[in-house]
């Protein structure tokens, strides 16, 4: 085997079925100077070990699988296949989603070109693939492009919520030794809080136009078919907090209140004022009572 350029780590848990797509997506890949770590984190060993064996020989021999006898949970399962990647280049591949055929080798290309040696690593478009589990398999049901207004992945932009998910990034696995691993102590949104320090390190861009990433959800499928974005909401809602709160104390720290306190009532004045007139427009127009209401209570007036 050629050394590879490229490692893939792959977490699952129970879900032979999304894993032998993946699998597929992985060894379908134009560019074959591939490592694939699976991390299985808990589940069943046989299903995971016979995916593999079926494999060609060739390709068999790029893939180790790391068995957790028990679940450790999503952020400590990427690190154990970080740990044990070797490639120059990273990239986390979920279990359920998949790939262009041509996503490693456009992504390995662009970060080996000596004009993008500074880059910590290339964000492909991505497209969302919704889908759903019968009895025939997952039936796509429909397709979406991702963010689809956003001209980079910028820092800016991520603040608000994660613009890329881990199935469209590939980056250099020496990143790791500037920022540290992921951070095992958040149930979710660990790629959320490592992306922000990537984009913080320098910016990163696009591909291009055209989506070599594909993000599968299955709104409304629990147990084994269930996304986390969707299963898990609410904890990405506390965690989320708990980023924020954290970061803003350590910012409040180093520099005082004072800042945060002006933009605080800045910002709620503002919305103050888009309400009032808002509110005026319901009474112009002779809109039902009910209207203002509505109006206050998406304000959190109400």
């Amino acid at each position: 085997m050629t050394e590879p350029r490229v490692a893939v780590v792959v977490r699952t848990k129970n879900r032979p079925d999304l894993l032998e797509r993946a699998l597929r997506s992985i060894t379908s890949q134009t560019l074959a100077e591939w490592e694939c770590i699976i991390v299985n984190d808990g589940g069943d060993r046989d299903p995971v070990e016979a995916l593999v064996s079926v494999l060609p020989p060739h390709q068999r021999e790029q893939v180790r699988i790391i068995h957790h006898e028990t679940p450790r949970g999503r952020w400590i399962s990427a690190n154990a296949g970080v740990l044990a990647a070797t490639a120059p280049l990273l990239v986390l591949h979920d279990d359920d989603d998949t790939w262009h055929p041509e996503f490693l080798d456009r992504a390995a290309s662009y970060l080996e070109r000596e004009d993008n040696t500074h880059r910590g690593g290339v964000v492909s478009r991505i497209e969302i693939v919704w889908e759903e589990q019968t009895e025939r398999g997952f039936v796509e049901t429909g397709r979406d492009i991702f963010q689809p207004q956003l001209t980079a992945p910028t820092l800016s932009d991520a603040l608000l919520f994660n613009r890329f998910v881990p199935i469209g990034f590939v980056y250099r696995r020496s990143i790791h030794q500037e920022l540290g691993l992921y951070d095992e102590s958040l149930p979710v949104v660990g790629d959320w809080n490592f992306a922000l320090k990537v984009l913080t390190r320098g910016p990163l861009e696009y591909l291009g136009p055209v989506p070599y990433a594909y993000w599968h959800q299955r709104p409304g499928q629990g147990g084994n078919s269930g996304n986390s974005v969707i299963e898990a909401r609410e904890d990405h809602r506390r965690v989320d907090a708990q980023i924020r709160d954290a970061a803003l104390r350590e910012y409040v720290q180093q520099h005082g209140i004072g800042l945060p306190l002006y933009l605080t009532k800045f910002i709620d004045q503002r919305l103050v004022d888009v309400e009032s007139r808002l509110v005026a427009e319901v009474e112009r127009y002779s809109l039902p009572e009910r209207a203002g209401r509505t109006i206050k209570k998406l304000f959190g007036r109400g």
